[in-house]
């Protein structure tokens, strides 16, 4: 394994800003860390870097103990949230730097930076001033910089934060080329979930220091395994629901999933991953994309889709009014006020409906994720 996490907690005075955070890289890997603001993303590329020693745990490279090396010995690529390319220096001097750090000659140095910046497309530009570069082109300038000593792991350290969308999504694409053409494992740290999704063969999501979930991106989108998870990593509609007995003769399996009843109707053995008891209320997450809207002439009530004759429904439906519709451009986000008092927020691709049309949301079953109810906190999502 490239890179090993085992136990990694750390503590500023009696506040824990890791808990016991344990995962791993494997070489040619690009994992994502993936969590909001404040969560402790920084400090824990910091103790993968060296550059803190945490309270507990240690930190692994190619099987090697580094928790207690220091961060010149430790063989880490590392590109910071902020330009760290040195001013007075012109770009294939920047790119030179950790080679002369560690001893490289001359002329394997100079092989080097010609190679790095050839990977980045600016060799053109070696003779010049950083400051001559566009934002994007010193990003690219850095990445070449922690490529060339050729580190056993690249840290990203939010690298696409303090860019614009279009330069962002330009430069997040050119980072997967350069990380699947020089198979570097790479800790790619973010709280943007389009990019960690874009890129990562895996994402941790990461909240309040310790870890929330680890897995592949679209099974984790699919199959969020918290309510935190299903909010974070994109929109999330959620509706209350209460667990029932479908047959109250006899008992269910204990490892079977529940029946659920959702606006007064009954979800036939709704998959989750949780087990509940009848009478349990539960929080169903479905997300925008599954929605879909009929519009229902002369505002009458939804009634619902037809029902096989001894299977479970063919979608859910709910009955609602159009509170409002927003253009953003590739769709439209259509917001319905459903009858027992929820919001939900549909993706539409075109021709949305009005404004106080009354509607019939509709999306299968299958589409639900269910959580206990106390679980949810809504102040985190």
């Amino acid at each position: 394994m490239a890179l090993e996490i085992a136990d990694i907690t750390h503590q500023y005075g009696t506040e824990r800003a890791l808990d016991s955070v344990s995962f791993g890289v494997e070489p040619g890997e690009l994992v994502a860390l993936l969590g909001p603001s404040g969560c402790g993303k920084t400090t824990l590329v910091q103790a993968i870097a060296g550059h803190i020693d945490p309270t507990a745990g240690r930190v692994r490279l190619r099987g090697d103990d580094v928790t207690d090396a220091p961060p010149e010995s430790r063989h880490v690529g590392l590109v910071f949230q902020q330009s760290t390319l040195y001013p007075h220096m012109t770009v294939g001097e920047n790119v030179a730097y950790g080679l002369t750090a560690c001893g490289t000659g001359r002329a394997r140095r100079d092989e080097r930076v010609a190679e790095y910046l050839d990977l980045v497309d600016l060799r053109a530009r070696a003779d010049e001033s950083p400051e001559a570069l566009s934002g994007g082109q010193r990003r690219r300038v850095e990445l070449a910089r922690a490529l060339a000593p050729e580190p056993d792991v690249l840290l990203l350290d939010e690298p696409l934060s303090a860019l614009d969308r279009t330069l962002r999504d330009r430069l997040r694409d050119e980072i997967d080329r350069i990380q699947r053409e020089t198979d570097v494992a790479t800790l790619f740290v973010t709280h943007d979930q389009a990019d960690a999704m874009a890129l990562a063969d895996r994402l941790v999501v990461f909240d309040d220091g310790s870890i929330s979930a680890v897995g592949e991106p679209r099974a984790l989108y699919e199959s969020p395994p918290t309510p935190f998870v299903a909010s974070f990593l994109g929109r999330s509609n959620r509706l209350r629901a209460r667990v029932v007995d479908a047959d109250s003769t006899a008992d269910a399996a204990a490892d079977e999933p529940r029946d659920i009843c959702l606006d007064n109707r009954t979800i036939d053995r709704c998959e989750n991953r949780a087990r509940f008891q009848p009478g349990d209320t539960v929080v169903c997450h479905v997300r925008p994309e599954a929605l879909t809207l009929r519009v229902e002439p002369g505002g009458s009530d939804a009634t619902g889709e037809p029902t096989d004759t001894d299977g479970p429904p063919r979608s859910i439906t709910l009955s609602g009014t159009v509170r409002r519709v927003r253009d953003v451009g590739t769709r439209y986000d259509v917001t319905v006020g459903t009858a027992d008092g929820a919001t939900l927020i549909a993706e539409q691709a075109t021709d949305p409906p009005a404004v106080g049309d009354a509607v019939t949301v509709r999306f299968p079953p299958s589409a639900l994720t269910v959580f206990p109810d106390d679980s949810v906190d809504d102040s985190r999502l």
